[in-house]
């Protein structure tokens, strides 16, 4: 598995809904995820696609749903894709799904559930956020949850759990506690190509153990 430089106008046509982009940010917040789960990776968001109306090219707008402060507002947010890699400062990469992951997705399912989220306008939740990413009192003996474990809770949504949930409603994945995925264990779960690409940022970071970790390791 490996890591391939590439520009936007070289990955545009080849994405598809459902494909995860991984954020590396450089803001404050961004270095204490990195830091508090050993990773490069502080954020992630997942690829939407909008066709033109009143089109019969097959033009299509590549959009990134993802839970961050965009736009004045901090939570479920859509925007432009190009838009995004153009202002933002970091790493970014583009991890494809599998194409036995991708025979599972339900376009339709995945749509609907991510656009009601945006809709409805749902807030960043930081506290689950937070949790995620301690694991250390999660179990606790006799099989009782500890107070760092977060119970799925879809009223709020940090960064992986809403991509964690929408891959799960698609039928990309099977049932997973979707509040318990922090963004670096997305990027390991093994639903990707064996390849994946850096559209932006410094060349030597690289996601640790991409592609290698089972879903099922976050089921409820």
């Amino acid at each position: 598995m490996s890591v391939n430089q590439i520009s936007y106008d070289e990955a545009r046509k080849q994405m598809k809904p459902g494909d995860v982009i991984a954020f590396g940010g450089k803001g404050h917040f961004s270095e204490i995820i990195k830091f508090a789960t050993f990773s490069t990776v502080s954020h992630v968001g997942v690829i939407l696609q909008t066709k033109i109306s009143e089109d019969d090219t097959g033009r299509f707008f590549n959009q990134i749903i993802e839970s961050t402060s965009l736009n004045g507002f901090n939570g479920v947010n859509i925007s432009r894709f190009s838009d995004r890699i153009n202002t933002y400062e970091g790493e970014l990469w583009w991890l494809p799904l599998s194409d036995n992951h991708r025979a599972a997705f339900d376009a339709k399912s995945f749509y609907n559930f991510l656009f009601n989220q945006a809709k409805d306008k749902k807030p960043y939740d930081m506290p689950q956020a937070i949790k995620s990413a301690v694991d250390a009192l999660d179990n606790l003996p006799f099989g009782a949850r500890g107070p760092t474990y977060n119970k799925e809770d879809f009223s709020k949504f940090f960064c992986s759990e809403l991509v964690a949930a929408g891959l799960e409603i698609s039928g990309a994945v099977d049932s997973i506690n979707a509040s318990e995925v922090t963004p670096i264990d997305l990027c390991r779960w093994n639903i990707y190509q064996n390849n994946y690409y850096q559209l932006k940022g410094d060349s030597d970071k690289k996601i640790s153990r991409f592609n290698t970790s089972p879903p099922s390791h976050w089921n409820n």
